[in-house]
């Protein structure tokens, strides 16, 4: 059966049959999209990132037999040992299960040596090839603090006045009632005894109690309210869509850095990883270089150049 050659690289076919593969493998283990058009939406989001890894990975496969790895047969058996044993499989059940995904044990071959190509390269051509001192990672702490610092949290008390937007004689009820329980708070009395006994508020069984949360976790017009008060002040009466609102700033914390010696293994990590992902994406972009890719579909090379483009911009 003819299938359609999507695009050649080095000589090396992938196909419509190879890329819907992809699309079927993608959708495994996530929630399928029940209609046809969000079904059809999302294979097109997906294919950009999948006919990449596509081409980027058959030239990785290639640079791999260049450098003269292959997958011995004794490694290919201790691998298909493993599967065993992790399964539970003999080798009549090895194979009926590979059979329901339309496998056979060469097809499983050629998927684990391809894999094996891909991580031998990437190891010896990109991972060997970066590295991260306890003062480089020092460094990076000290210029990017602020990712390392907790958000600032606030505990709030709250009296709110409920009543409908709109006007008329409850909001003028509701505003003199809100009033006065600020002027209560104003003349000495508890908030949290105030907000018990006039509150509408969910909060109102726990004397207005909200808190603690995160600075950055609050709606941007309550914590522009909450940011100029200090602990232990009362805000104004504020008209909100629920009604009428006061705030009080019962506490705040604002927390220290995570100390550097406690992070340093998790900042290594990130930073490894981040200069790893550029490094090679810079070594993907000299084999494209070098490689002769031709391309029978015009629309997925615009897929395909746009979302390297971008992916590199990223990095």
């Amino acid at each position: 059966m003819f299938e359609r050659i999507l695009v050649k690289v080095n000589g090396e076919v992938i196909s419509q049959g190879d890329l819907e593969e992809e699309q079927i493998e993608a959708f495994r283990g996530r929630a399928v999209p029940q209609s046809e058009a969000a079904l059809r939406q999302a294979v097109q989001e997906l294919t950009p990132q999948l006919i990449t890894l596509a081409v980027d990975n058959l030239l990785l496969v290639q640079r791999g037999r260049e450098m003269g790895y292959d997958l011995t047969d004794e490694q290919f058996g201790e691998i298909v040992d493993g599967i065993k044993v992790e399964n539970g499989f003999d080798d009549e059940e090895l194979a009926a299960g590979l059979a329901v995904d339309g496998m056979t044990m060469a097809d499983l071959r050629s998927v684990v040596e391809e894999q094996m190509l891909i991580q031998q390269v990437q190891q010896i051509e990109v991972n060997r090839r970066i590295s991260m001192t306890g003062f480089e990672a020092r460094e990076y702490y000290e210029d990017n603090i602020e990712e390392f610092t907790p958000s600032p949290t606030v505990t709030l008390r709250e009296i709110l006045i409920a009543t409908p937007e709109g006007g008329g004689a409850l909001d003028q009820a509701a505003r003199m009632k809100a009033e006065a329980a600020r002027g209560r708070v104003a003349g000495g009395e508890d908030f949290a005894e105030v907000a018990a006994e006039m509150s509408d508020a969910a909060s109102q069984g726990t004397g207005g109690l909200v808190g603690p949360i995160e600075l950055g976790d609050l709606a941007e017009g309550v914590r522009a309210r909450v940011e100029v008060l200090e602990v232990g002040q009362v805000g104004t009466v504020e008209r909100t869509p629920a009604g009428y609102h006061i705030l009080q700033l019962a506490s705040r914390t604002d927390p220290e850095p995570n100390d550097f010696d406690e992070i340093r293994d998790s900042i290594v990590d990130s930073v490894f990883e981040s200069r790893r992902l550029g490094a090679l994406e810079d070594y993907l972009a000299s084999l494209r270089e070098a490689a002769i890719i031709e391309w029978n579909d015009e629309t997925l090379q615009g897929l395909f150049e746009e979302y390297v483009e971008t992916r590199a911009a990223g990095l």
